[in-house]
């Protein structure tokens, strides 16, 4: 198990069912760390890495500010994405200044000739080995990543809020996003816990695997 330790000047993780006020988890649910990785190593097939174990944890207490802003949505066919009734403005919610891990087990990834946590060391070690294009973001697009450092330990540099399954936990997050529909989605439930050593590796979210998912 290795980690990441990064920083995220402005970021919006949505809650899934959010709707007029666009509402922000406290941190990147496990789905959006795991495309993170995908996109930090150059992968752009996410189902390349499916069995792997990715969780996220806050090292410091993050701001949240409401912004207004506007978002596109589908009301007239007949109208571009953007223009008239097919945009509108709502509120949004920004986790502001947040201190991050990010935490990637590949023990259990199956059919990989290179597991992704492998690949993310040699990405934060040897950058010039890994062919990506864009920024490194952590959610949105425009969620830039500020700098990161590798654990390889997987040992936080302090105190740490991790996000860890619990089958009594209060936190339902995504692991895998189905972007068509709602129906091949799978969550984890767990709870923040507070963490000084590398969390347990079982107890870490894990992508599910093709038959799990289907």
């Amino acid at each position: 198990m290795i980690a990441i330790e990064l920083t995220v000047p402005v970021a919006c993780w949505r809650k899934g069912r959010a709707r007029e006020l666009v509402e922000t988890e406290v941190l990147p649910p496990p789905a959006t760390c795991y495309g993170a990785l995908l996109s930090l190593v150059g992968e752009q097939d996410r189902e390349r890495h499916r069995g792997c174990r990715v969780t996220a944890g806050l090292l410091n207490a993050p701001g949240i500010s409401t912004v207004l802003r506007t978002f596109w949505r589908t009301k007239n066919l007949k109208v571009a994405k953007g223009n008239e009734e097919n945009a509108a403005p709502d509120q949004q919610q920004l986790v502001i200044d947040a201190h991050l891990v990010v935490w990637c087990d590949s023990s259990e990834e199956h059919a990989s000739a290179e597991s992704l946590e492998a690949r993310v060391v040699r990405a934060m070690r040897a950058p010039g080995t890994v062919e990506r294009a864009g920024a490194w973001s952590l959610g949105e697009s425009t969620h830039l990543i500020n700098d990161a450092r590798l654990l390889p330990e997987g040992r936080p540099p302090s105190d740490c809020r991790v996000f860890l399954t619990a089958s009594m936990g209060g936190i339902t997050l995504p692991v895998w996003v189905d972007h068509v529909g709602t129906r091949g989605s799978r969550y984890a439930v767990g709870r923040l816990e507070a963490v000084t050593e590398a969390p347990e590796v079982q107890r870490l979210p894990r992508i599910p695997l093709v038959e799990e998912a289907a």
